[in-house]
């Protein structure tokens, strides 16, 4: 049944449906973010726990030189451990027809006679391998897709320094890999990188680890504490040049999506928490506002015998429906959105069925944080309008004392015109509600700011990875280490222009109570090609003795400079050694550690020893040299600059921005809602004076200015603190959203602050003519009446 009261409110929203609407756009805004991240959330960790489960993914991982087969049998009987599945893991390099570059890619051995007990394949298209088929293998579905294969195509793979062509007979997806990288890489290059299945007998023929494996995944009882698991794996493993055991929480693939995880979490907290109390400032505004212009009403309404509680909840009803329009708007656009980020995961996300899972607990908090928004908005002013007595209500507002503004007082009033006095006088004599206005553009004006840092970020990150740090062309691995004299060897392929070998060491880098495992980086201390850069962008000379780690990697494991770091050579003797942290290295991806190349050759105590090398190349020549490098069978992998820069903008890049552009939209649409808000209540509460000026002869273009000049001048003062608040805003987020395998950089360019400052002023120019229109239509005498 509708009340009278009920009545009132639809003739309130009709006469505020603008101011009304833009507070349901803010309030959409920050509820549409809510739910598509933690609807997100949701549906990447309940995927991925049940595609663990399904597939039975594995708890606890080692890799070692070579072991007999049956050591799986022996890990079995390590206390905890549920199963093990013993396995050949190799690196090979490729030729892929239709491919220019040589690709290279991880080979996996596939028993035949059982099922894996751990890491179980999904057949997306073609079959299974089978005896009956030799010279088979399977190929996961990124590489498959990045390179057009399909089941029945043929493919060159160089196994133990032979080439050999193989037969694609299937298409599948492990939850080992669900996110796809090369060893040591935080960014996928689905293109000339790929993972591979093959029988385990030919495998270890090619090899020549028949009844020998160098891999082992472990699956635990449940309850099981993992430290001592690790610590036996270790041991079991360590004559058998083990490269130390690490749980799913390290294994690369787990990591990616989880930091994918962890972003969403500071992204489904920090923006919602924003745009809903810019919803909670303009909601206490337009209530605020609304109250003192209908004192009178309410005084009228409390001597017809409604009770304060009736016009509390009269005035709470008003506020609900702009928070039930607003819920509904981003419920949907939460949706919408969520569908179109799952969408991209795809390009770098590999589960068998990957959709997105509306997380129906989060609209029910979306429903209550906004409520809490609005309520805590409008609290003040309900309780001020509940005790405000009739005979006070019914008396109009005493006139303001008017008296001249401070800037009249210092002498120069004289110079100013009537209207821009009168504009100064306004806001001295109103100083509260001149700070809620300036308030509110600093933050239509701060939150414009942080989307665009993600922008700039990204280019930023593309120009330092790819042009300052690494300048070489071309990086390379070898199958085996090997002496320093093959950096000449490579240095003869056509078009090389210069050859920088490097080694890579795996290693575990503790401190404290803290460790992270790693290849340590063995560079030249003079190269030219893999430089090592710190945060003012100066390059570091590596020194003969000590350590340079990334500064992300130092803040991991909480140490410093001049610190010493206990490093655990997990392979060749294993030697633990203590070297010191000399230097901080500024990087985005992946957590790295760097040391002269003589300098970790003394440490390993394993002569002059290379495991890769950087090259540059002629352009002219690149085909040639991309050919010739192919040949090599010594060559393990192969990773090209322009590639990697190309797939880090397709995937990595291009979901940031996708990301960016969502927020940068809703940012706009909460900048537009504050700042015609304001505008709309300047001229509700103002009708009187206006109307008077109007009557005694000041001319429309006058009256208007006066509202003009008011907004101006707040917005001179709003707008640099909204880009100083929009600076703390961004600084803020981005240190929450960077992890350890990508990092964006806080770029404040003054690009960023030239469009939020248009925005605003776009905005503000909008606005004004709005409410220049809505004075047009003003009813003079209808505004100058006054309840006696």
């Amino acid at each position: 049944m509708i009340t009278h009261l009920d009545r009132k409110l639809l003739r309130d929203l009709s006469h505020l449906k603008g101011q009304a609407v833009a507070v349901a756009l803010v309030l959409a805004c920050g509820v549409a973010m809510m739910i598509m991240s933690r609807s997100l959330i949701y549906s990447l960790e309940t995927t991925r726990r049940e595609y663990y489960e399904a597939n039975r993914f594995g708890e606890v991982f080692a890799r070692f030189k070579r072991a007999p087969i049956d050591i799986a049998g022996r890990a079995g009987q390590i206390g905890g451990v549920a199963a093990v599945q013993a396995s050949i893991s190799v690196q090979v390099t490729l030729d892929i027809p239709d491919l220019d570059e040589p690709a290279s890619g991880l080979v996996n051995s596939l028993p035949l006679t059982e099922a894996p007990r751990l890491n179980r394949l999904v057949l997306r298209m073609g079959q299974w391998l089978s005896r009956d088929r030799p010279g088979e293998v399977m190929v996961s579905e990124a590489f498959a897709e990045a390179n057009h294969l399909k089941p029945g195509d043929s493919i060159g793979m160089v196994l133990n320094g032979r080439r050999q062509g193989l037969r694609i007979a299937g298409i599948v997806l492990s939850p080992e890999f669900i996110f796809e990288s090369r060893p040591g890489s935080a960014l996928p290059d689905n293109r000339t990188y790929g993972i591979f299945w093959m029988p385990y007998e030919d495998l270890a023929a090619a090899f020549d680890l028949d009844g020998a494996c160098n891999h082992l995944a472990l699956a635990l009882e449940p309850g099981v504490s993992l430290g001592p698991v690790i610590a036996a794996v270790d041991r079991l493993l360590a004559p058998y040049g083990g490269r130390g055991a690490y749980g799913r929480a390290d294994h690369p693939s787990h990591i990616r999506v989880s930091d994918e995880i962890r972003v969403l979490h500071t992204l489904a907290i920090g923006f919602p928490l924003v745009f809903l109390s810019v919803a909670a400032f303009m909601t206490n505004a337009v209530l605020s506002r609304l109250l003192t212009l209908q004192r009178e009403q309410i005084a009228v309404l409390k001597a017809f015998g409604f009770s304060n509680r009736q016009i509390a909840l009269h005035y709470l009803k008003f506020a609900f429906v702009m928070v039930t329009g607003g819920v509904m708007l981003g419920g949907l656009g939460g949706v919408f959105l969520g569908h179109r980020i799952v969408g991209m995961y795809h390009m770098f996300f590999r589960f068998p069925q990957l959709e997105f899972r509306l997380d129906r607990a989060a609209l029910c908090l979306a429903l209550v944080v906004s409520v809490c928004a609005a309520a805590a908005g409008v609290f003040s002013a309900i309780r001020r309008s509940a005790r405000l007595p009739p005979a006070e209500a019914m008396r109009p507002e005493p006139p303001a004392n008017y008296r001249p503004a401070l800037v009249e007082r210092t002498g120069i009033g004289r110079l100013l015109s009537h209207t821009f006095r009168i504009a100064v006088r306004n806001l001295e004599r109103r100083p509260v509600q001149a700070i809620f206005t300036v308030t509110g553009l600093a933050l239509a004006t701060g939150i414009l700011i942080v989307p665009n840092c993600f922008r700039d970020g990204v280019r930023d990150v593309m120009d330092f990875q790819w042009d300052i740090v690494q300048r070489q062309d071309v990086s390379l691995g070898l199958v085996e280490p090997a002496g320093d004299s093959v950096q000449y060897l490579l240095a003869q392929l056509p078009g090389v222009i210069a050859v920088e070998p490097v080694r890579h060491a795996v290693a575990r880098i503790h401190f404290q109570q803290r460790q992270r495992q790693l290849a340590i980086q063995g560079l030249p201390s003079n190269g030219n090609h893999n430089r090592v850069i710190d945060a003012s962008a100066r390059e570091v000379i590596l020194p003969p003795q000590g350590m340079v780690v990334s500064a992300k990697l130092a803040d991991v494991l909480g140490a410093a400079v001049g610190d010493e770091l206990v490093v655990e050579i997990l392979e060749g003797r294993q030697r633990v050694c203590r070297v010191p942290l000399v230097g901080l290295a500024e990087d985005f991806a992946g957590v790295a550690a760097y040391m002269d190349r003589r300098a970790l050759n003394r440490m390993l105590a394993e002569g002059d020893i290379v495991t890769g090398a950087s090259l540059s190349i002629d352009d002219a020549r690149r085909g040639e040299f991309l050919r010739a490098l192919k040949e090599i069978p010594r060559v393990s992998w192969v990773a090209i600059k322009e590639s990697l820069r190309a797939n880090f903008r397709k995937t990595t890049a291009a979901s940031i921005n996708l990301i960016q552009t969502i927020y940068l939209v809703f940012a706009t649409v909460v900048a537009f809602g504050v700042v015609y808000n304001n505008a709309r209540i300047s001229l509700a509460e103002r009708a009187r004076e206006l109307a008077t000026l109007r009557v005694i002869g000041f001319s429309r273009r006058e009256v208007g200015s006066v509202l003009i000049t008011e907004l101006v001048l707040l917005a001179i003062v709003a707008v640099p603190l909204g880009l100083l608040l929009g600076s703390g805003f961004s600084r803020v987020i981005i240190a929450q959203v960077n992890t350890e395998t990508v990092r964006l950089p806080l770029v404040l360019s003054s690009g960023n602050f030239a469009f939020a400052v248009t925005v605003v002023t776009i905005a503000s120019g909008l606005s004004a003519l709005l409410v220049l229109r809505k004075l047009a239509r003003l009813n003079l005498v209808g505004a100058l009446k006054a309840p006696e």
